[in-house]
C-alpha cells in the first residue's frame, strides 16, 4: 500500500481560489507536525508578508515551508489564489510531485476551479481536491461531487463523507476502509461505530467510488460484477496506482482552522502521491549537463540580491560548481520556515541559489530543450511615469527585477503615444506592481490609463507648391518643392516617390525632402500619426548658394503642413481580433458584453480540450478592450479570459471622434 520511501523531499503545491484557505491549511499542517508552535485560527501566522500583500490583503507570491511527517520530508509551495497570479502557480506546480487543490464547499465556487484544473490536467500533474471549511456547509456531499464532476476532466473520486450532528460536522466515514471516525481535539480522530443513519449512503457512495476506479482495473471490475466486496488492501492499492498515474482526482474533506482532515490528507500524500520520477520526467531537458535544476521562482531580496528557487532535476549541485555558464556561489535549503546554508543538493531537492545572472523563472539551469510552463498573455495595462526624471534609470532597473520575479508582467514603449506601458493580468496584478515599485524600490511613480494609439489618414489628393526661404546675412536658406499627396489603400503604409526632371532639384536634396515629409507624418492635422499616404515629389527649384539639405527638409515638411488639412483627414482607431473563452453557461452574458463594447461577433466554437467551454471570435476596438478583463471575470465568476492581437484600423466618426479630438486638445495644452 505504501510506496517506497524516497531520499529527497516530496514537493506538494497548494493551489486554489482566493479565500479557499490554502495558507490556513498550511499553517495548521505546520502546527500539527510541530514545525511551528502557534496554531492559525483565522489570523495569519505564516505566509506572504510583503508590502504588496499587506496593501492588497492577499498573497501575491508563493511561499515555501518544509515539514517532517512520519519520517518523511515534505516541502509545501503555497501558491497565490487570485487568478491574476496564475503564472506564479503554473511555474511552481511544474516543479511539484502533486498539487492539492483547496476549495470551498459551495457548488457555485467549485465552478471557478475549471481553469485551474485544466492547467493541471494539460500539464499532466497529479492532483487531489481538498474541500475546506466543511464545518460551515449544509450542502449534500453528492451535490458537491456532481459540481466537481462538471469541471474536472478526470473522474472525481469521493474518498469519505462527513458525519453530521444537526448542523455540525462531528466526524467522517472513510469509504475505502468502511470505518467511521469522530473528530477530537486538535483534529485528531477516533474510531467509532458506523452511524446507522449513514449505512445506506455509505453503501451507495462506496459502490460509486469502486465503480469509478474499476474502469482501470479488470480484477476489481470482475469482483463488482460478481457482487464480491473487494478487500481494503486491494482498494487502497488501486486508488494509489490511479492517483500516481493521474487517472483520477480524489476528493478529501476537512476544516483547516479546526484541524479536521489534516492527518487524513497527510496520510493520503504519504501513501498515494507519486514519487519524484514523474516530476523529473516532466522537467528533464533533452540536452543537458550531468546536473540540472528547474528554476520556478526568482526573488530580489535586500542585502542578498537575486535569489533563484529551483528543484534539482538530476545529478548533484554543489557550492562552487559551474553549471549552465553560471558559477554556483552558495546553496540554501529549507528547514521548516527558515533557510540554512548547505554544501550540496541531490536530485529532487529544492534549493535557493544566489546571483544566477541571466537565468529567469521557468528556465532550466544546466540544460536545454526542457518544457516550460505555459505563459499567460497580458490582458490589462497601465502607463508608468516617474515624477522625477532622475529616477528613470532606477525605474528601468526596478522593472527588470519585477519582470524577473513575475514572468506574467511585460513592458512596452509605445512609439505612437510615447508612453511606457506595464502589461499584466488585471487590476489587482497591477496594484501589486504599484506597491512593489513604491514600497520595495522606493520609486515615486505615477500610474495612468494608457492612451489609445489612434492614427489618421486622408480621403482626397492635393498638389502643393511650398517654398522655404530665409535670409539672415551671408548664406540664406532656399528650398522649393511641388508635391502630390494621395490616399492609399488601408494597410499599405507610407510611400515616397519622385519624378523630378531636368535637374530642377539636385539628387542629393531629394532624400531631405522625404525626411521632411516623414517628420510631419508623426503628427498630422488631427494630432495623430498619419498612415496610408503616398507623397510624390514632382518638381521644384533650388539656389546654387542658398539651397541645403536643411532647406529642402523644411520645404518638404512645410508642404505637408499646408496641404494635409485640405485632404479631408479622417481619424482611425485600432481594431483587434479577440478570442473570448468561458464556460458555456456564461455565453449569453459575454455576447452582451461584446455588443456593449462595440464588438462584432464573427463566430462561435467549442474550446478544444475544454469540455463545457466555448470560445467566441470577435473584432473589438482597442479602446474597449483596455479594462474588459475586469467585467469579463465579474460576469464569469473569475473563469473567463481572452486573447487579443491587432488586426486593422477603421474610421472613427461622430461623437466618439469628437470626444477623442477634445481629449487630444486638452492633452496638448
Amino acid at each position: 500500500m505504501t510506496q517506497g520511501i524516497q531520499n529527497g523531499p516530496r514537493v506538494v503545491a497548494l493551489v486554489g481560489p482566493y479565500t479557499s484557505g490554502k495558507t490556513t491549511l498550511l499553517e495548521n499542517i505546520l502546527y500539527m507536525t510541530e514545525t511551528t508552535r502557534r496554531r492559525a485560527n483565522g489570523e495569519r501566522v505564516f505566509g506572504d508578508d510583503s508590502a504588496e500583500a499587506k496593501s492588497l490583503s492577499m498573497g501575491v507570491d508563493i511561499n515555501l515551508a518544509s515539514v517532517l511527517y512520519l519520517g518523511d520530508q515534505y516541502i509545501f509551495i503555497d501558491c497565490p489564489g487570485s487568478v491574476e497570479f496564475s503564472q506564479e502557480m503554473r511555474n511552481a506546480v511544474h516543479a511539484a510531485d502533486i498539487a492539492v487543490v483547496v476549495a470551498e464547499p459551495e457548488p457555485e465556487k467549485i465552478q471557478a476551479l475549471s481553469p485551474l484544473l485544466r492547467d493541471l490536467e494539460n500539464d499532466g500533474i497529479p492532483h487531489l481536491l481538498f474541500i475546506n471549511k466543511i464545518d460551515h456547509s449544509n450542502v449534500h456531499v453528492r451535490d458537491l461531487a456532481a459540481a466537481v464532476d462538471d469541471v474536472s476532466a478526470l473522474p472525481a473520486v469521493l474518498r469519505h463523507i462527513p458525519i453530521r450532528d444537526g448542523g455540525s460536522i462531528t466526524g467522517y466515514v472513510d469509504l475505502a476502509h468502511k470505518r467511521a471516525y469522530s473528530y477530537g481535539m486538535d483534529g485528531k480522530s477516533e474510531l467509532i461505530d458506523m452511524p446507522a443513519t449513514l449505512a445506506e449512503q455509505v453503501k451507495d457512495e462506496r459502490f460509486h467510488m469502486l465503480e469509478t476506479i474499476a474502469d482501470f482495473h479488470d480484477e476489481l471490475m470482475e469482483e463488482l460484477l460478481e457482487d464480491i466486496d473487494p478487500p481494503c488492501d486491494e482498494v487502497f492499492k488501486d486508488l494509489a496506482d490511479d492517483m500516481r498515474q493521474g487517472r483520477i482526482m480524489p476528493i478529501l474533506m476537512g476544516c483547516a482552522t479546526q484541524g479536521y482532515g489534516l492527518r487524513r490528507l497527510m496520510k493520503a500524500l504519504r501513501h498515494e502521491m507519486p514519487g519524484f520520477e514523474l516530476a523529473s520526467k516532466r522537467m528533464m531537458p533533452t540536452d543537458g549537463e550531468s546536473s540540472s535544476a528547474y528554476i520556478f521562482k526568482t526573488r530580489h531580496l535586500p542585502h542578498m540580491g537575486k535569489m533563484s528557487c529551483g528543484r534539482v532535476i538530476k545529478g548533484t549541485i554543489s557550492d562552487g560548481l559551474h553549471l549552465g555558464g553560471n558559477k554556483i556561489s552558495g546553496l540554501y535549503r529549507l528547514h521548516g520556515t527558515e533557510v540554512k546554508k548547505t554544501a550540496l543538493a541531490d536530485a529532487g531537492e529544492v534549493v535557493l541559489i544566489p546571483r544566477l545572472d541571466g537565468v529567469r523563472t521557468g528556465e532550466t539551469l544546466g540544460g536545454r530543450g526542457a518544457p516550460k510552463p505555459a505563459s499567460l498573455q497580458p490582458v490589462y495595462s497601465v502607463s508608468l511615469q516617474v515624477n522625477d526624471r532622475k529616477d528613470e534609470a532606477r525605474l528601468s532597473e526596478a522593472l527588470s527585477k519585477l519582470l524577473e520575479e513575475d514572468t506574467s508582467y511585460e513592458t512596452e514603449h509605445c512609439v505612437d503615444t510615447g508612453q511606457l506601458l506595464l502589461w499584466g493580468q488585471g487590476e489587482i496584478h497591477m496594484r501589486a506592481a504599484m506597491a512593489r515599485l513604491r514600497e520595495k524600490y522606493g520609486l515615486d511613480v505615477a500610474f495612468g490609463k494608457p492612451r489609445v494609439p489612434y492614427k489618421e489618414t486622408i480621403r482626397r489628393s492635393k498638389i502643393q507648391h511650398s517654398r522655404y526661404k530665409k535670409q539672415s546675412g551671408g548664406h540664406g536658406q532656399f528650398g522649393d518643392v511641388i508635391v502630390e499627396i494621395r490616399p492609399q489603400a488601408p494597410g499599405t503604409g507610407f510611400c515616397f516617390s519622385e519624378k523630378v526632371t531636368g535637374g530642377a532639384i539636385p539628387k542629393q536634396y531629394i532624400p531631405s525632402v522625404e525626411a521632411g515629409v516623414k517628420d510631419y507624418l508623426s503628427h498630422g492635422p488631427l494630432g495623430f500619426p498619419v498612415v496610408d499616404v503616398a507623397v510624390e515629389l514632382q518638381d521644384g527649384q533650388y539656389h546654387s548658394v542658398d539651397s541645403s539639405d536643411m532647406a529642402f527638409k523644411m520645404a518638404g515638411r512645410m508642404a505637408m503642413v499646408e496641404a494635409m488639412p485640405d485632404c479631408d483627414p479622417i481619424l482611425l482607431e485600432p481594431v483587434e481580433k479577440v478570442q473570448v473563452m468561458a464556460p458555456t453557461a456564461h455565453m449569453a452574458k459575454i455576447n452582451s458584453l461584446i455588443a456593449s463594447r462595440r464588438g462584432q461577433i464573427l463566430g462561435f466554437n467549442s474550446r478544444p480540450g475544454w469540455p463545457g467551454w466555448e470560445q467566441i471570435e470577435a473584432e473589438m476596438p482597442s479602446a474597449e478592450i483596455q479594462d474588459m478583463i475586469i467585467e469579463l471575470r465579474s460576469l464569469t465568476q473569475g473563469t473567463g479570459t481572452f486573447q487579443h492581437r491587432f488586426d486593422h484600423l477603421t474610421e472613427l466618426g461622430g461623437r466618439l471622434k469628437d470626444k477623442v479630438l477634445s481629449e487630444r486638445e486638452l492633452l496638448a495644452r
